[in-house]
């Protein structure tokens, strides 16, 4: 089992050490992804040991540059999604960059990029390039849409892929219009599926599959994603049914308001009905065949949902969850931002921690959420400064000392 001891996860500052390699110790990947979907998958992999080359470009990747920060290019944002990286600047319109990255990727396990499919073909790498370059490299294409259909030239945001992908009608239900999450939720779900594509590519390698290609679209992505409780009849042909599971679409399906503020309150099983009936004194809803078994309790959820609702702020937010829990009613107060790096659990198991960051100072730091019984999570490297490692990493990649400083050189003064 995983070490949930305080060594491991309880202190205020999270270990800079590198005295954890990670489950990923010795995989190199070359990261030509910028702003979220992709350095979110880096982010993973870094995080779990992989040497993580971010390439950027002389103006270095946009997301450096969202207010507020300390220094230039160093946002808050960017701190934790792009620690336990190195920061390469190459201009590859020059052949000289494109030359030097052409034997970083000789040394690479991994390569993964974020632009549209054309993009990276006229830049010159695209797989039978690389893959000519290093024959057992994973090559992950990190995309908007599917190369091989009409949207592939799209550019995609995540407000885009919120649109076109149903989740924001989604929202029509419970709102009365479409709606846009308030979170870049389809860049985070994509960066999830990448980094777990690439793991499987990875051990596919290891098993002695050779390299190969890996395509990961954004829209494909959120599709699949939403119609997992929204198949339902629909799932059939002919189908028994609209797509859309009720249970979530309805506008009752919210924190309710208690006394003193907001929480989920959300009885689920036969017995926590049973328990929340008899706590509120309506005896009357404890054998009414409408709410039990779970099938057609959810034919009538709505019903429910009014009453947890009206009963919901005859008690305060305390009195909701100590009842719950004591009961194992599912409840949860509602929690913002800024009462997260307080919350009684993440402390005791360490989530939020502190480093200090040799040029931004002071900063807030997250742990990687899981734990592995034969590894603990540290921050290796900072998130690095534009171009940090520029020189360190081209040395590793064989270029001689004359070769880096003239293309640092070029870098430098165009």
């Amino acid at each position: 089992m995983p070490d949930h001891s305080a060594e491991t996860h309880s202190a205020e500052t999270h270990s800079t050490e590198t005295n954890t390699a990670g489950p990923l110790a010795g995989v190199r990947v070359v990261d030509l992804t910028s702003v979220i979907m992709g350095p979110s998958a880096t982010h993973i992999l870094a995080d779990l040991g992989a040497d993580v080359i971010k390439i950027e470009t002389p103006e270095g990747d946009s997301f450096r540059h969202y207010r507020p920060a300390r220094g230039a290019g160093m946002g808050g944002n960017f701190l934790h999604l792009n620690r336990n990286k190195r920061s390469v600047r190459l201009d590859l319109k020059r052949a000289a960059a494109r030359a030097a990255l052409d034997r970083l990727i000789a040394t690479a396990d991994v390569f993964v990029h974020s632009m549209r499919p054309d993009a990276i073909l006229r830049l010159g790498y695209g797989y039978a390039r690389v893959h000519a370059l290093k024959p057992d490299i994973v090559y992950c294409g990190a995309y908007g849409f599917g190369a091989d259909g009409p949207y592939a030239h799209k550019a995609a945001y995540d407000d885009l892929i919120q649109a076109g992908s149903g989740l924001a009608a989604l929202q029509t239900a419970a709102y009365g219009q479409p709606g846009y999450l308030p979170t870049v939720l389809c860049d985070k779900i994509a960066g999830q599926a990448i980094a777990c594509a690439i793991l499987a590519a990875l051990y596919e390698r290891r098993a002695g599959g050779g390299g190969q290609a890996v395509e990961v679209p954004m829209f494909e992505t959120m599709v699949e994603f939403n119609f997992v409780e929204h198949m339902v009849g629909y799932a059939f042909e002919p189908p028994l049914g609209p797509p859309g599971f009720n249970r979530v679409l309805s506008p009752r399906r919210k924190p309710y308001r208690t006394r003193d503020g907001h929480a989920c309150i959300l009885p689920y099983s036969d017995r926590n009905w049973r328990d929340f009936f008899i706590h509120t004194g309506r005896l009357e809803f404890v054998d009414d065949p409408r709410f039990a078994p779970l099938a057609v309790r959810v034919e009538n959820i709505e019903i429910l949902y009014a009453l947890v609702e009206e009963e919901a702020p005859r008690r305060t937010t305390a009195e909701w969850v100590s009842f719950c829990d004591s009961v194992s009613i599912p409840c949860m107060p509602v929690l913002g931002l800024e009462d997260l790096p307080e919350d009684a659990h993440l402390k005791a198991v360490g989530f939020f921690g502190s480093a200090e960051h040799p040029s931004e100072g002071r900063y807030r730091t997250m742990r990687r959420p899981v734990s592995f019984s034969g590894s603990r999570f540290a921050i290796r490297r900072h998130a690095p400064r534009h171009g940090e490692h520029t020189a360190e990493v081209l040395a590793e990649a064989g270029l001689d000392p004359a070769e880096i400083a003239a293309l640092t050189l070029e870098e430098t003064v165009q």
